[in-house]
């Protein structure tokens, strides 16, 4: 047993953890009855908890339960694991519902199917995926973060990736029987659970999905898209937000994004700037700082292109973040954004 962390400290231990402990010294049996009175949340929880205690020692168990003392000063440890938790979740529900249970808590984690996936490495999901009829892959690029599903578009093959692409424009709203089909694959690869089935608007899926590919990647996609579909191209880049666009900020929006952004980014972000974007930030700060930042671009030398655009990146995404807060305002640039004074 070397190498096994024996757990002894009594005071360490969680609520849940003692509840865990109990459940198992009780034995099957016993237990059994216990869950027949819980809820599905309860049930997991204490599940997640007994599968994830490892080796607890004989004098841990004793305390916790000392009207059994007796009986467990001689059983030595208990260890907790995936399938003791499974045989004994079976004692008192289906297979399906244990089943359902099980992969939830293996991991990778998260509460849906759509969270596990986005801890699933990029390379492995795209390697999956690329096997997959287009559908199916923009059934689930529509289903994950919009970030995750960038990186997984833009390392699958250019011309399947477009028809990935136009299946995710067209697709209206997925029939259950469908993702269900796709969820179940899924959860065979991922160890995943039921996932929810919000739908949003295919165009601005995209244009989340876009904003968060490389520039180069970009560019290409959208000049495939325009050959393809210049309509679904226009829209998209119309509900896309760029570094650009940070232009439509007012005065105290520009400030205020100033005092969020991380310093480091900033000089980056504005290395890669237009010189009328560049003009509306260094406006917005004093002339010292100014002069102090402009001293630190020059010093910097040449930056990579990626390098710029995730610190672009991280600008736009703390502006959308600011706006969500109702700490700035981004116009649209219509006259009802117009402010009057």
């Amino acid at each position: 047993m070397a190498g096994i962390r024996v757990r002894e400290d009594y005071r360490s231990l969680s609520g849940p953890e003692k509840a865990a402990i109990l459940m198992l010294a009780l034995g099957e049996e016993h237990a059994s009855h216990l869950f027949v009175y819980m809820d599905d949340e309860e049930i997991k929880e204490l599940s997640q908890t007994m599968a994830n205690l490892g080796t607890i020692s004989s004098t841990l168990v004793e305390r916790l339960c000392v009207e059994f003392a007796e009986q467990l000063s001689t059983t030595g440890s208990l260890v907790g694991t995936y399938e003791s938790t499974e045989r004994l979740l079976l004692k008192v529900m289906g297979r399906d519902k244990v089943d359902t249970i099980m992969e939830e808590i293996r991991g990778p984690a998260g509460r849906t199917m759509w969270e596990k996936l986005a801890n699933v490495n990029e390379m492995v999901l795209a390697n999956y995926l690329k096997n997959e009829y287009p559908q199916t892959v923009a059934v689930v690029l529509s289903k994950i973060r919009s970030d995750h599903a960038a990186r997984v578009l833009g390392l699958l093959p250019e011309s399947f990736a477009m028809e990935v692409i136009m299946r995710m424009l067209r697709m209206e709203a997925v029939q259950k029987e469908v993702l269900d089909d796709v969820e179940r694959t899924l959860r065979q690869e991922f160890m995943s659970n039921l996932a929810r089935t919000a739908r949003r608007d295919a165009h601005e899926m995209m244009a989340e999905i876009f904003n968060n590919l490389e520039r180069q990647t970009e560019n290409k996609f959208l000049a495939a898209l325009e050959e393809r579909n210049r309509d679904s191209a226009d829209r998209i880049k119309a509900l896309m937000f760029t570094f650009e666009d940070l232009t439509r900020l007012d005065t105290s929006g520009v400030q205020t994004l100033l005092r969020s952004v991380d310093k480091g980014k900033l000089v980056i972000a504005l290395k890669g700037a237009s010189e009328s974007l560049k003009d509306m930030f260094f406006g917005n700060m004093s002339e010292r700082a100014g002069k102090l930042l402009k001293e630190e671009m020059a010093s910097m030398g040449p930056v990579r292109l990626k390098e710029v655009d995730e610190a672009q990146m991280h600008m736009v995404q703390t502006a959308k973040d600011l706006a969500a807060r109702g700490e700035i305002v981004i116009s649209e640039g219509k006259a009802e954004d117009e402010l009057v004074y």
